[in-house]
């Protein structure tokens, strides 16, 4: 299965490439089929068994979600922008848009509120597999530390203070009417002005910090010590005055002080517990005393996580001057 799920993965991102590039020629089953070696009949029947949908449902899901997300940022007519996106026509964009997402493309252009896109699906999930940093260490003490300033913003997520790691964080959200990933990433995509591409936070129910989660779309949740509560969610500009998804929170991130712990790009699934067992060493033994700072554990303040394997993995913590 895990030889499938790759497969699908690779002919997700080629349409988002197609999709972007407009190569409508490009975006049949045929097409994509041929990238696979496979007959057009049998990819589309993996394709539905490994994503739950088929070929032509997400394409079109797709397809909408590039549009709207033209329609938001730029002033391209609404006509060039459904023929630009594989839809035959003014009528039928507008049709599938509406029955998509509850308003007509000139409604939402004039009033752009959340709603759910089809986020990329990944299939081949190594968080969700299990299969992450299962090889040996290769190189140690590689990680940056340096100190930076973070603006006020504002931090807009969904929490859970019962969940433990990412799989059980979502499997949880499920159970909650509109807290399903799909839900909650389709409506983050949908909002303009996001600081970070997505991202989530957690707060120490003991102390009332909150650790922050920036990562790729897909966005991922981590454990951090016990009470935990997690959450996923994206960074906003602090006059952020847009709509609030009824299911989601929005806090003030005041301006402050952080460290940075920084390694670089590694290969997920044979480096990712080594990376996380050195970044975490690094941390542990910081001479904190010597730079003038202590870690900030004030009610409010934030801790930032970043992970993203190609360009990398960074912990940022609160901190404040010593007297």
């Amino acid at each position: 299965m895990h030889e499938w799920q790759k497969n699908i993965q690779n002919l997700i991102y080629e349409i988002d490439l197609c999709i972007k590039r407009h190569s409508d020629e490009a975006l049949t089953l045929e097409h994509l089929s041929k990238k696979l070696g496979y007959s057009a009949f049998y990819v589309s029947r993996k394709f539905r068994e490994v994503s739950g949908m088929s070929l032509r449902e997400y394409l079109c899901q797709r397809r909408l979600a590039f549009a709207l997300i033209e329609l938001r940022d730029t002033e391209r007519g609404i006509l060039e922008i459904a023929l630009d996106n594989g839809f035959s026509s003014h009528e039928a964009f507008t049709h599938a848009f509406r029955t998509a997402y509850g308003l007509s493309p000139s409604e939402y252009r004039k009033k752009p509120v959340p709603v759910v896109l089809r986020t990329v699906i990944r299939p081949f999930d190594c968080y969700l597999l299990g299969i992450g940093g299962t090889g040996m260490a290769k190189t140690t003490d590689r990680i940056k530390t340096y100190f930076v300033t973070i603006p006020e913003h504002k931090f807009l997520h969904i929490r859970n203070y019962e969940s433990i790691g990412y799989w059980d964080f979502w499997q949880k959200q499920s159970l909650i009417p509109g807290q399903d990933c799909e839900t909650i990433c389709g409506l983050l995509e949908s909002i303009k002005g996001k600081l970070d591409d997505n991202g989530g936070s957690g707060e120490d129910a003991s102390s009332g910090q909150v650790m922050a989660f920036i990562n790729e779309p897909a966005g991922r949740i981590c454990s951090w010590g016990i009470p935990l509560a997690e959450a996923y969610g994206v960074r906003l500009p602090a006059d952020y005055d847009g709509a609030v998804p009824p299911q989601m929170q929005l806090m003030d991130v005041p301006e402050g002080e952080y460290i940075v712990f920084e390694h670089g790009p590694f290969d997920f699934e044979t480096e990712n517990r080594t990376v996380e067992a050195e970044i975490e060493k690094a941390m542990e033994e910081f001479d904190y005393p010597a730079t003038g700072y202590e870690l900030d554990k004030t009610q409010g303040r934030v801790f930032y996580f970043y992970h993203d394997c190609e360009r990398f993995w960074k912990y940022i913590r609160p901190v404040k001057k010593t007297k």
